[in-house]
């Protein structure tokens, strides 16, 4: 799996009680096609429940991906940190975007808001790597600079898990519009959960997953995959030796002290005479 989609929803399922959240995962394998990976109720969105979830979907073959895109929810974000360590995280920026945007007032909004997405439109000759997440990171703090004064709130917001914003940067362009946020499995979710609240409840767990597998599964059918060029998917290769596969360090021996200390494979290997 290259990259994996997390969010979760809220539904009534149960008698008196307050809409209970379902997580859904979805994601990209190596060969580009979109493949619905697991739905599951839980109490909450506590990180508990979401590691509880992903170690279920790893107990069933689910290897760590590359990127995971989600929201910024604190304990799915510490879940898939416990669970899927070696994989990079993208924070969704529409979420951020909106997270933003709600400390701003109505009149400046739309100026506000263009900045944002200025941010991460970058130009067409900007190839995908460190050099693209830099980039993207110094016009944070230009956004920041610009208006820290007016809006300090909203500027805290941004700078709040920043790294995360511009991890997509490091994969393949053409997947950019694609992995930067997880908005469409919501938009998917939430018109389900429009649909149940002409109902006013599903009547138990079994139903509430049942219609949303149904709904997702259906709507999954109709995704569109994603374009792996050659290149596209060397640079996906390298990123999961670096990631995954990472180099061994290889032991030396010190001649001053006649004991072994570690390098890493590119670094030169002294010999003692």
């Amino acid at each position: 799996m290259e990259y994996l989609f997390l969010d979760g929803s809220h539904f009534k399922y149960h008698a008196h009680a307050a809409a209970e959240p379902v997580l859904a995962a979805w994601g990209i394998d190596t060969d580009g096609k979109p493949v619905f990976v697991g739905l599951d109720v839980a109490a909450s969105e506590s990180g508990d429940a979401w590691e509880g979830f992903l170690t279920g979907l790893g107990e069933r073959g689910l290897a760590c991906p590359l990127l995971v895109i989600s929201d910024g929810a604190p304990g799915l974000i510490g879940a898939v940190e416990r669970t899927m360590g070696a994989a990079l995280r993208q924070r969704c920026l529409i979420h951020r975007a909106g997270n933003l945007l709600a400390k701003i007032p109505r009149h400046a909004a739309a100026e506000v808001k263009a900045d944002y997405w200025a941010i991460f439109d970058l130009p067409d000759n900007i190839e995908p790597g460190l050099d693209a997440v830099k980039l993207a990171q110094n016009r944070i703090d230009a956004f920041a600079k610009r208006w820290r004064d007016c809006y300090p709130g909203a500027v805290r917001c941004l700078l709040d898990d920043r790294g995360s914003l511009t991890v997509y940067l490091r994969f393949p362009r053409a997947h950019w519009p694609r992995v930067r946020h997880s908005n469409f499995i919501e938009r998917t979710v939430g018109e389900t959960r429009r649909r149940v609240k002409v109902i006013g409840r599903l009547p138990g767990e079994h139903s509430c997953l049942k219609l949303v597998w149904a709904v997702l599964d259906r709507a999954s059918a109709g995704w569109r995959g994603f374009t792996m060029t050659p290149a596209g998917l060397r640079l996906l290769a390298d990123l999961r030796r670096t990631l995954h596969d990472p180099p061994t360090e290889l032991p030396q021996r010190n001649p001053e002290t006649h004991t072994e200390t570690s390098v890493t494979p590119t670094q030169p290997v002294k010999t003692t005479a």
